[in-house]
This record gives structure tokens, C-alpha cells and sequence, in this order.
């Protein structure tokens, strides 16, 4: 391009189409028509000439700019002129004509490799979208890993730490029982044999710490018994509503699950209390006696207590009951905090002079007004207990708080229809018969073990 653009710089055409012009300007006045025609024929074909190395020059630059190089300049500025070059109506019919086939050519030449283009980039964009939605899924699955062995570790470390503290209260016990060993062997002494034998009467004189706090601990668990009714068992329902549509099924599970923490309580606190016993016993030499002895060190060492334990025994007990029903893509484990909390409630119960209980309950017993509450929706004219919402808090045989209950008219007939409708596996995932509709308080009284069952 460079030695065309130099030719045509160097040659004389130009010059001499000037001077042409200027010698017809002067003599055009002058020469016939003829003459004049002829002028103008010979400028014109000697500016064709020059045209044409310049549209050669034109063509080899475009080349030489690429694809899409000059396409603006063409269009705003060569194909008007084109357009405008000739003032015949047929001429400007025809540059209009190639106007338009050039833009359509150039339209025809842009538009594949641009749509290529496109469909690279959009590509490219959708595989970085999957390799990104991918990262995505592997990070939430390793967090959710994570998160599963932090919990676990964390078992572990809790587990390990009860054994810890139980080891260290076994041996410090041990170690009670050789300093008196070696005290008694080095010093006996028969006054002290004296002083030991008028100990009854001394020991009924020195309350331990466990009755001195009794009234207190007894008022700040009847508090927190009471929180629990307001506000756990309501958001426990909250979320057993999630999947549970039948309110009545969902405050069954909650009163079941609340019967079976005071029971699974008891049981762990008989057998913390006989431990404890089997470690205090030969090294017991206070004024107080060997029960309040036991007691105060259960005061003392409540977190020693195993919830877990108690939470999972709450929950297998729940799966074998027929009494209730669960979706089988759900499990008791939603409500596990509820359970923790009420069995932590109750074994503290346990602690008290005298302990704290729930009442003795079974479906279709007689309403009674000083022991329950009717909910809004009973019948209050019903005598009969339907179903029971809340369990009422007993002291021996006085009522301490009132629970709830539902009222029904034929709540007998009832109950007896959904004990047929419970062996279905839509109602209950228990295949054992052997467990009876009633709410077990596991250790019932003598009085309680007499109420009447209707």
C-alpha cells in the first residue's frame, strides 16, 4: 500500500489535471461546444484514473486494518458520498441500490463471526457458572462436615469431662477413707468413740446447706417450671407444628415428652444417689447424717448429672409409645432442648425436702378443678378429661401448680377408639402392644397408685 500511495504521490497526474482545469477556465468562453466536451471527457478520464489508485489504496488499507477496522468510517463517510456522487435521478436510484448491498454484505460478514462470538463468551459464562455453583455445594458441604465434627468433638470433650469429674470424686473419696483409716489407726481413742456415739443428737442440730437453700431452690424451680409451660412448650409446639398439622397430636407428644423427662430424671437420680452413696459411706464421719451428707453433694455437683442420657432415654421411650404418631422423615430429636430442659428441671426437683412430682395422670379420668385448668377450646361442662395438655406439679399430695387439661363429652369412648387407632403404622411407629395409653409417673404413691381409672 505504501508503494502505490508513493507512485501515485510522485506521478504528475494530479498536477497536470490541475493545470488542465485552470487552462480550461481560461479558454472556456472561448471554445466552441465541442472543444469544451472534449476538455471535460479528458479531465474526466484522467480523474478516473487517479480514482482508481485511490479506491486500490482504500481497499488494500481496509485489509490491512482487520475485521472489523474502518467499518464507522466507511459507513458515515465513503457510502454517503457514493450516495451523492451522481445527480441523475437513475444515478441516485443506483447508489442507494449499492448503499444498500454494501450494508447488507457488511451486515452478512459481522453478523456470524459476532454470533460466534456471542455464543463463545456465553458459553464460557455458563461453564463458570456450574464450576462456581459446584465450588458453592463443595464449601456448603464442608462446612456442614465441619460443623458435624466440632459438635462431636464437643461430646466427646463434655463425655470426657463427666468421667474426669467422676474419677476425681471417687478418689477424693478414697482418699477421705485412707486419712481416716491411718487417723483412727495412729489415735484411737475412746473419747472420741463417745463423742461419736452422742453424734444423733448433735447431726439433728446442724443443718446442711442443701436444707438451709431448700425454700429457695424449691421457688426457683417452681419459677422455671412455670417458664417452661409459657415459654418452651409453646416454641416446641411452634416447630412440631411445622410438620404436625393436628394440634391435639402435637400437645400429646409435648405432655408424653414431659411425663417421660420426670420419669427418665428419677431414674438417673436414683441411681446418681446410690453412687454417691457407695463413695460417701465408709468415709462418713460428720454431724450430719449419711442422706443429708448425699444430698448436699448432689446439690453441689449437679452438672455431674448425664442429660444426655436421660434425653435419649426420653426419646427411645417416644418411639415405641402408641399413644402418638410422627411423620417418618422427622424425629423427638426437634424437640430434644424441651426434653433436656424439663428432665434438668426435674432431677433438681429430686434434690427437695420434700421432692417435687407431677400428678398421676390417664385419659378419661374425672376433671378436677383444683388439680387442672380447661383449655379454651373444652367443654366445661364435660366431667371427663379428654386428653392432658400439661401435667399438674404435686408435693406429696398438695398441688403446688395446676396443669391443663382438655374436656370432652364421651372422652371415655374416645380414648378407647383412638387406643384401636393407634395400632396402625399411621398413628404410631410402635409395634409393641404391651404399653397401655396411660401417662406414667413411673413411681407413683400408694394414694396416687389407687386413683380410679374410668
Amino acid at each position: 500500500m505504501a508503494g502505490t500511495l508513493r507512485r501515485l504521490a510522485n506521478s504528475e497526474k494530479c498536477r497536470v489535471l490541475q493545470d488542465k482545469l485552470d487552462d480550461w477556465y481560461k479558454d472556456y468562453h472561448i471554445n466552441s461546444c465541442d472543444s469544451n466536451l472534449n476538455v471535460c471527457c479528458e479531465l474526466l478520464e484522467l480523474n478516473s484514473k487517479i480514482q482508481g489508485q485511490l479506491f486500490q489504496i482504500l481497499s488494500v488499507t481496509a485489509r490491512e486494518g482487520g475485521q472489523y477496522a474502518g467499518v464507522e468510517t466507511l459507513k458515515c463517510r465513503f457510502l454517503p458520498w457514493l450516495g451523492t456522487c451522481f445527480s441523475t435521478s437513475s444515478s441516485g436510484s443506483f447508489s442507494e441500490n449499492s448503499f444498500g448491498i454494501l450494508n447488507e454484505s457488511m451486515d452478512r460478514k459481522l453478523s456470524p463471526s459476532h454470533e460466534r462470538e456471542l455464543n463463545g463468551v456465553e458459553s464460557k459464562l455458563s461453564s463458570t457458572r456450574i464450576e462456581l455453583n459446584s465450588v458453592r455445594q463443595e464449601l456448603r458441604a464442608a462446612k456442614e462436615k465441619l460443623e458435624l465434627r466440632s459438635l462431636d468433638s464437643m461430646e466427646d470433650y463434655e463425655r470426657q469431662i463427666r468421667l474426669l469429674k467422676d474419677e476425681i470424686s471417687i478418689l477424693s473419696a478414697e482418699t477421705g477413707i485412707l486419712k481416716s483409716r491411718v487417723a483412727r489407726s495412729r489415735s484411737p481413742s475412746p473419747i472420741r468413740h463417745s463423742s461419736r456415739a452422742s453424734s444423733p443428737f448433735i447431726r439433728s442440730e446442724s443443718p446442711t446447706s442443701a436444707k438451709l437453700t431448700n425454700a429457695s431452690r424449691q421457688a426457683h424451680l417452681i419459677s422455671r417450671f412455670n417458664d417452661i409451660f409459657a415459654s418452651d412448650r409453646l416454641d416446641a409446639q411452634t416447630m412440631l407444628r411445622r410438620y404436625i398439622e393436628d394440634l391435639e397430636m402435637v400437645q400429646r407428644i409435648i405432655f408424653i415428652a414431659t411425663v417421660e423427662s420426670f420419669h427418665a430424671a428419677k431414674m438417673a437420680f436414683r441411681q446418681f444417689r446410690l453412687r454417691v452413696r457407695k463413695s460417701l459411706s465408709p468415709s462418713h464421719m460428720g454431724p450430719e447424717s449419711l442422706e443429708d451428707a448425699i444430698i448436699d453433694y448432689i446439690v453441689r455437683n449437679l452438672d455431674l448429672y448425664d442429660v444426655q442420657s436421660s434425653v435419649n432415654e426420653v426419646i427411645s421411650a417416644m418411639n415405641v409409645n402408641p399413644k402418638i404418631s410422627f411423620p417418618p422423615d422427622v424425629d423427638f430429636i426437634l424437640i430434644s432442648g424441651f426434653i433436656r430442659e424439663m428432665c434438668r428441671v426435674a432431677f433438681s426437683m429430686q434434690t427437695l425436702d420434700p421432692p417435687l412430682d407431677i400428678a398421676f395422670t390417664v385419659d378419661g379420668e374425672l376433671f378436677t378443678e383444683s388439680k387442672y385448668r380447661r383449655t379454651y377450646d373444652s367443654e366445661h361442662t364435660a366431667p371427663l378429661v379428654y386428653y392432658h395438655v400439661w401435667p399438674a406439679l404435686m408435693e406429696n399430695d398438695d398441688v403446688i401448680v395446676k396443669g391443663e387439661a382438655v374436656t370432652k363429652r364421651g372422652a371415655l369412648w374416645s380414648s378407647v377408639r383412638s387406643r384401636s387407632r393407634s395400632a396402625s403404622p399411621l398413628r404410631s411407629r410402635s409395634a409393641s402392644p404391651g404399653r397401655n395409653l396411660t401417662s406414667r409417673s413411673r413411681s407413683p404413691s400408694p394414694r396416687r397408685s389407687g386413683t380410679p381409672r374410668f
